[in-house]
């Protein structure tokens, strides 16, 4: 028997995260990393023990007739490590237990227990910070193992395997080698479908107007847009109907290249003054905390970076004390940060740019036991980003100075502006210009959020109009027919993505980068990017019809948030995961279609998926010439062609 060393052992994840804690620890703690996970399903049947493989579920490693019970093993490349942390415990007189306190974090814990199968003392250790303050903290307010949050993880874990490898089998039969679908995965890149048919019937229309820049008394100018003429309202993009590219209103005047050019000699000559001036003030208060979704959005925004590499960076100045924990729903602050962002504000920027009051963010988490703090420098005081830049890569300080601007600006004043718009007649036509002024900048000093929307963006900009008065005459010096062109929906980028899957309630925020890798993976072919925008290929669209018309629910944006919800109640232990598990794969043997299970589904659905059916797709109807019939693309062996 090993002598004790007196020493306790605790285990985080991570290398980076034990040195940082090794720290604040001192010499009766010994810390080792798991590094990740020790213990998951086999990868395939080679990896199912001799005396499990003749089982006709082996190959999902779940013994699906057994109450879903997972069959886990240690994988080659993690016995090494588990030999180090068994061989750390054998002298040991307490085991500390400081994964993260998530679901993922919670079931490394459980399977370091399963493992290790230790005799002495066992504290789970939890922490939101990597300081010395938390750390000791931690340490006096040591729980046990969340038995709700290991279930949980458990479930999505037994639901993915059943999903992905059931489906991926079937989907290579019928689409292609190397193709996979996923529970999570496969509604992403529907998403993505879903607006590139958008995109692909939509009708496009011209239209003009006309662009008039007016000169007043005092020789300043000022640039406005034809809104109506001879009382009839002149149109823009949202008045075309994006399936026929018809006028929705036909009262509204849409006029060619002809009629604008002369409307524009007709108004050259003609009398104008200004009609209408109307001043409107109005504050713009600054945004939460960062939550894993929102500093996913704007740091693509922002930044450029992809999801995958915002976590990278987020996970190193994590590891090394920098920021709190950076997988969160949470936009609260505690008490601390509160006031060490309210004294940053005094001593950066000035008392008049504090917000009277401390400012709190309501959000609506998913899952209460999951929400720590929000994403913000760690410690208190906060250090300054100036400070640690020697310290930190490119992309650690590009990270950090972020979320430090943002987490300063939630306690900063309203940004005070007004909006001014103008009126402008003359000629039987009417001209408007508007404008935006900064009264008074606020938070805008430390943070301007992103934008997916350059147009919404750049009408956020400051935009000075010259000082006029009702009745004050205009000579018109410049009027310039200008066409447009409606445009289909913009594709979506990461940032969008992200969004859009938060507000659908697909995934979690902690899953949306490996999920936005997962599809964009080359070796998948389901979706690449031109420039910043998310493209699906032939085989996404392929694939989507045939989950679409044979495999509905699986799919479908509802059930995949349900089925999230539902995760959240197992970890609040109010739900059970055995029948939620059995109705997903076997049924629950009633007439609903919805309520197939997927064994039966698949089963039902192999003979009948015809894979030329869901190759093939409608990519429009000619809108002039005699041909009107629907044309199709055809994706076959060497790429999609027309027929």
């Amino acid at each position: 028997m090993a002598k004790s060393t007196g020493k306790s052992l605790v285990i985080v994840e991570s290398p980076a995260k034990a040195r940082t804690i090794s720290k604040f620890l001192g010499a009766d703690y010994q810390v080792e990393a798991s590094i990740g996970h020790v213990r998951d399903l086999p990868e395939g049947k080679k990896d199912v023990p001799e005396k499990y493989k003749q089982e006709e579920w082996a190959y999902l490693g779940v013994n699906v007739d057994k109450g879903f019970e997972p069959l886990y093993i240690v994988p080659t490349d993690k016995k090494k490590q588990v030999k180090k942390l068994k061989d750390a415990l054998k002298g040991a007189s307490n085991l500390y237990l400081a994964t993260d306190e998530d679901r993922e974090g919670e079931a490394i814990s459980w399977h370091l227990m399963e493992i290790l199968k230790p005799k002495v003392p066992v504290h789970r250790l939890v922490f939101h910070e990597i300081t010395k303050d938390a750390i000791q903290h931690a340490l006096a307010e040591t729980r046990d193992i969340d038995d709700g949050l290991v279930r949980a993880q458990e479930t999505r874990r037994i639901l993915d395997r059943l999903y992905g490898f059931d489906m991926s089998q079937l989907l290579w039969r019928k689409v292609g080698s190397g193709t996979s679908a996923g529970r999570v995965q496969s509604v992403a890149v529907r998403l993505i479908v879903e607006r590139e048919r958008e995109r692909i019937a939509f009708v496009r229309s011209t239209y003009w107007d006309l662009e008039a820049l007016f000169e007043t008394n005092k020789g300043e100018k000022l640039q406005a847009t034809l809104s109506t003429v001879d009382g009839r309202k002149i149109p823009s993009g949202k008045d075309f109907d994006s399936s026929t590219g018809k006028l929705k209103n036909p009262q509204l005047l849409q006029m060619d290249e002809a009629q604008s050019t002369a409307l524009a000699e007709r108004l050259k000559s003609a009398d104008f003054k200004v009609t209408k001036v109307e001043v409107k003030p109005f504050t713009e208060r600054p945004r939460a905390p960062f939550t894993t979704s929102t500093l996913q959005q704007d740091a693509n925004r922002k930044l450029g970076f992809t999801a995958k590499r915002t976590m990278g960076a987020a996970q190193k100045l994590y590891e090394n004390g920098y920021i709190t924990y950076m997988r969160t729903d949470s936009t609260i602050l505690s008490k601390e940060a509160v006031g060490a962002a309210r004294d940053l504000v005094r001593s950066e920027y000035g008392e008049n740019f504090l917000h009277p009051q401390v400012r709190t963010y309501k959000h609506k988490v998913k899952n209460a036991q999951e929400a720590h703090e929000a994403i913000r420098p760690a410690g208190t005081p906060f250090r300054v980003p100036a400070t640690v830049k020697g310290e930190l890569d490119s992309d650690q300080f590009r990270l950090f100075e972020l979320i430090w601007k943002r987490t300063i600006a939630c306690q900063m004043a309203d940004a005070k502006k007004q909006r001014i718009s103008i009126t402008i007649e003359g000629g039987g036509a009417v001209f408007t210009a508007s404008g935006t002024s900064i009264l008074f900048e606020g938070f805008l000093r430390a943070y301007v959020e992103g934008s997916d929307d350059p147009d919404a963006e750049l009408a956020q900009r400051e935009t000075l109009l010259p000082s006029v008065a009702e009745n004050d005459p205009l000579d018109p010096k410049v009027m310039d027919p200008k066409s447009h062109t409606t445009q289909p929906p913009a594709r979506f980028t990461e940032a969008s993505l992200t969004k859009t899957l938060e507000e659908k309630g697909i995934g979690r925020p902690s899953t949306y980068a490996s999920i936005i890798s997962t599809i964009t993976n080359e070796r998948r072919e389901y979706i690449y990017k031109k420039g910043s925008a998310l493209v699906p290929s032939w085989r996404a669209f392929s694939v989507t019809r045939l989950m679409e018309e044979h495999f509905g629910p699986l799919v479908d944006y509802q059930f995949t948030a349900e089925m999230e919800d539902f995760l959240d109640s197992i970890s609040r232990k109010e739900a059970g995961h055995e029948d939620y598990l059995k109705k997903f794969y076997f049924g629950d043997n009633s007439d609903d279609k919805h309520n197939v299970g997927l064994k039966s589904r698949l089963k039902d659905k192999l003979e009948q998926i015809d894979p030329k059916k869901s190759a093939m797709f409608l990519l429009g109807v000619p809108t002039e010439g005699e041909h009107r019939e629907e044309v199709f693309v055809r994706v076959g062996k060497y790429g999609p062609y027309i027929e």
